[in-house]
């Protein structure tokens, strides 16, 4: 039982330090986007709390919720007594149902982060795929960045949008229509990554574009990029 609690201190504590990673990328304001991270071997994520200041944020803060999105506030240490942790005021993420979702149905994702990172976010708003027209993103996603259908908060619609989209697709993100980006990894660090270079290509594209059409590339070259930079490069 102490492994599980030494794990779970150890997500919260990587989960609240990622956070800085996006204010320092700009692709979040406010209190606005989230990162979060399963607990490998367990039912269980880490995610950060609804409302609070990014500057605020602590690893005591965040939230242990189950792979269904319902806060877990401690664990039973099988001799009658009871390990607790966190803040019972604190209620999880506005997301955390859509994160959950992708736990319960992608085993290997390890890490989901949802920003409104503003370039990304405008070929969101567009419901346009972003198109493979740099080697990056060939290295990176394996080819364009997909939509994701309209879905609203509330429920796990916005989750089984990025699963359906996300499952065939080489890419780590998905603009989910009319609300933003959303990126996974193998632990939530690659998620992060993701969600940076999904923001600096979606910028670069737009870019492009008003200085005339990008030059597509090719997708045997598009594959060959992506095998390399993942399995021999990129590693």
């Amino acid at each position: 039982m102490s492994a599980l609690l030494e794990t779970i201190a150890r997500i919260r504590a990587e989960v609240c330090a990622l956070h800085a990673e996006l204010t320092r990328y700009e692709l979040v304001v406010w209190t606005a986007g989230n990162v979060s991270a399963r607990v490998p071997g367990h039912d269980l994520m880490v995610i950060k709390p609804s409302g609070v200041s990014y500057d605020e944020l602590t690893p005591e803060l965040m939230v242990v919720t189950d792979l269904y999105g319902t806060p877990v506030s401690g664990i039973n240490t099988g001799s009658g007594g009871t390990v607790e942790w966190g803040n019972p005021d604190l209620s999880p993420s506005s997301d955390t149902a859509a994160h959950a979702y992708v736990y319960r149905n992608m085993p290997d994702v390890g890490g989901v982060v949802h920003t409104h990172s503003t370039y990304a976010t405008a070929w969101a708003a567009r419901g346009e795929p972003i198109p493979c027209v740099l080697t990056m993103m060939g290295d990176e996603f394996g080819g364009t960045i997909p939509v994701g259908p309209f879905a609203l908060i509330g429920d796990d619609s916005i989750g089984r949008g990025i699963v359906e989209t996300l499952r065939a697709s080489h890419s780590p993100a998905v603009l989910m229509q009319n609300h933003g980006p959303f990126t996974i990894g193998k632990d939530a660090r690659s998620a992060v990554k993701a969600a940076v270079m999904c923001e600096e290509v979606a910028r670069t594209v737009h870019i492009s574009r008003q200085l005339g059409e990008p030059l597509p590339i090719d997708a045997g070259q598009i594959e060959s990029l992506y095998d390399r930079y993942q399995n021999v490069y990129g590693r």
